[in-house]
């Protein structure tokens, strides 16, 4: 996500909260582009004018939408990477079973951050930098993880981290489309397969 001088957010009042939950829900499952600011306020129980008066703008509501998420899943995987095992492998697999629990719960129509950017690829939306850094600090937590294992030069980490980024995001996309059953388990069994054979080497 960017900084703070990057990303403005608004201050939440109960009406808000309200607001972003009924936005949220109806962003998620119909798509960005499909839901209006009068869909909103009717699902959330406020008026159209005090949409305005807390976001702004319907472009705010989903900068809100999105940077909330992202907020979300943060705390979930910091949570079941605290609780695992310290060991390289131990963690990377983590990530990917709190991404299988995660979608399990919250993402029957895959990565919402994909979603999304498949509706904003604008750089000048203010959302792009919340859909963008979400996917860079994914980028950073592998490479981060695989810099730990033993015996992974620098630009061999970058490259295992790249790789199990790309399996963790192939992953959510395919749950998102259905293709087979449970994408993440399987991409999960793949990453520990490409770390075994890493610690042959």
């Amino acid at each position: 996500m960017g900084t703070s001088e990057e990303l403005r957010r608004i201050t939440m009042t109960p009406a808000a909260r309200r607001a972003l939950a009924a936005a949220g829900r109806l962003f998620y499952d119909r798509g960005i582009h499909a839901v209006g600011v009068d869909l909103i306020a009717a699902e959330a129980g406020v008026t159209k004018k005090t949409l305005y008066d807390r976001f702004g703008s319907k472009e705010q509501i989903v900068v809100e939408y999105l940077a909330d998420r992202d907020e979300r899943w943060r705390a979930f995987l910091a949570e079941r990477l605290d609780a695992a095992p310290s060991a390289p492998r131990a963690r990377i697999r983590a990530v990917f079973d709190a991404s299988r629990a995660w979608m399990s719960d919250n993402g029957s129509k895959g990565c919402s951050m994909v979603n999304a950017h498949a509706e904003i690829s604008d750089p000048a939306h203010p959302a792009h930098a919340v859909i963008t850094g979400q996917k860079q600090w994914m980028l950073d937590l592998f490479t981060r993880l695989a810099q730990d294992v033993e015996g992974l030069g620098p630009d061999a980490a970058d490259r295992l981290g790249r790789t199990l980024m790309l399996l963790h995001e192939g992953a959510l996309v395919a749950h998102g489309l259905k293709v087979f059953p449970d994408p993440v388990a399987h991409a999960r069994d793949e990453a520990e397969a490409l770390l075994a054979e890493a610690a042959e080497r």
